[in-house]
């Protein structure tokens, strides 16, 4: 044991409960920043805290943002260098908090993984502290596990088969996803804390949608029900029965008062998210839904399907406004433009399609990818579109002219996902290659990367647009932030 190990051990277990609650906060509080810095990076109390019953590893990365008070800036002991440090080794626990919350053994081998390659001396003296434990640990000849300062903060454990769907309410704290395990969790987004499991579904979970005040959650599942939950009890509200088949896909009213659902069967439902009743059934396709978008307004609701159309609804009175007939397969992917003018499809046919939601008019065809398109996303400007598709690549239209602008290549896979920043600045995009990119719409230029382990299935964006979640086929979530960052 080194040092602060013996004088730990010296000291009774309420002692112990004080100083390591308490110390770190101590010494900024004081303005002893040079012994924080110290303490940070010293083994032993990162060891202590750890294990700790009282504590853990959340407790443990709090104290690293002590520092971060602006007040401490001009403070004479305040080192920028030693703060990056310790944001990196903060960086390191984030990341292996999923594992240490099982298995607080794993310290020095997670350490050793995802810092060794920083030639940082308050890192390597951590590291050669850590090296003396006497835990049983395996030491990586090199660094084998993703480091901090990347775009990854966190891997959230939980689900036990592939994420389908993720959804982060308006304020950013919290995602939401569904899994093919039958359960939706909420995760707290800061401390990556597995907040609720959601359990009632009898089947997987196909689709997630959260009403815009951020106090519901809508779920679509396998077992052919839709339910709605309390997001902060965790309460099931209610559970909305009517299809015969499988629901494909959910979307929210903008007032948060209804939710109408595509099924395997060809059907759409409009339900009243107060009361659960089923206030219209929606019949017309001859073959499953597949997508479903909701116009601005609330007043429409547009669907594409397996039958090769789109269908746009009056959600007042039921009525199966326009039928759009164009596209030669399956419709995979709807989005409505935010002036609640224009829908844009994608298909198995593999284009996109431009329509006028007035008039039912095909404006454009856009055409250029070699696969299928699996989704779309449309800028908050509404001018672009970017597609995604099984030929491995995204394309960026312009929705006036039709003109295909840009196409990004990278993904050496399927994509399965599109989603675009606020501020419509960037795409981001998820691939059955492991990875999840960070695109600049300007330039083409892949910001940031981040490859896991497994397909990457969906993903949001947060209202921050800095924030992303990403759920993959193993059932893994990933908490990731792309500001700041560059491809190597």
């Amino acid at each position: 044991m080194g040092e602060l190990a013996d004088k730990l051990a010296a000291k009774s277990p309420a002692d112990q409960r004080a100083y390591l609650g308490g110390f770190p906060y101590n010494l900024v509080k004081s303005g002893n920043l040079e012994e924080y810095y110290q303490t940070l990076t010293n083994f032993d109390f990162l060891a202590a805290k750890l294990n700790h019953p009282e504590f853990g590893v959340q407790a443990l990365i709090e104290d690293y943002d002590l520092v971060s008070d602006s007040e401490l800036l001009t403070h004479p002991e305040y080192n920028p260098e030693k703060v990056k440090a310790l944001k990196l080794v903060q960086g390191a626990l984030q990341l292996s908090a999923h594992v240490l919350a099982e298995d607080k053994t794993q310290l020095v081998g997670q350490l050793w993984g995802r810092m060794q390659g920083f030639d940082v001396p308050e890192i390597q003296g951590l590291l050669s502290q850590a090296k003396q434990s006497k835990t049983t640990w395996l030491r990586p000849l090199t660094a084998s596990l993703t480091p901090p300062g990347g775009l990854l903060l966190r891997t959230l454990v939980g689900h036990s088969y592939g994420v389908s769907a993720v959804a982060v309410p308006p304020d950013g704290l919290q995602a939401i996803s569904g899994s093919y395990d039958r359960t939706l969790k909420v995760w707290n987004l800061e401390t990556g804390e597995l907040r609720l499991t959601l359990e009632g579904h009898s089947y997987g979970v196909s689709a997630v949608a959260v009403t815009p005040d951020g106090k519901q959650a809508i779920s679509g599942s396998e077992d052919r029900t839709l339910k709605v939950w309390n997001l902060e009890t965790g309460e099931l509200r209610l559970s909305l029965e009517g299809h015969i088949s499988e629901v494909s896909a959910v979307a929210v009213t903008p007032d948060g008062l209804q939710a109408i659902s595509g099924s395997g069967y060809s059907s759409l439902k409009v339900w009243n998210l107060e009361t659960g009743e089923l206030r219209l059934s929606l019949e017309g396709h001859s073959f499953p839904v597949t997508a479903v978008a909701v116009t601005p307004d609330g007043k429409q609701a547009i669907s594409g399907s397996w039958d090769d159309t789109l269908k746009v609804w009056n959600l007042e009175t039921g009525e199966l406004r326009l039928s759009l007939e164009g596209h030669i397969s399956e419709v995979s992917a709807v989005a409505v433009t935010p002036d609640g003018k224009q829908a844009i499809s994608g298909s198995w046919d593999n284009t996109l399609k431009v329509w006028n939601l007035e008039t039912g008019e095909l404006r454009l065809s856009l055409e250029g990818h070699i696969g299928e398109v699996s989704a779309v996303a449309v800028t908050p400007d509404g001018l672009q579109a970017i597609s995604g598709s099984w030929d491995n690549t995204l394309k960026v239209w312009n929705l006036e002219t039709g003109e295909l602008g840009l196409t990004l290549e990278g993904h050496s896979s399927f994509v399965n996902a599109v989603a675009v920043t606020p501020d419509g600045l960037q795409a981001i995009s998820g691939s059955d290659d492991n990875t999840l990119k960070v695109w600049n719409l300007e330039t083409g230029e892949v910001i940031a990367s981040f490859t896991g382990e497994s397909p990457l299935l969906c993903c949001a964006v947060a209202p921050d647009g800095l924030t992303i979640v990403a759920g993959d086929s193993s059932g893994r979530l990933h908490f990731l932030r792309w500001e700041g960052m560059k491809e190597p």
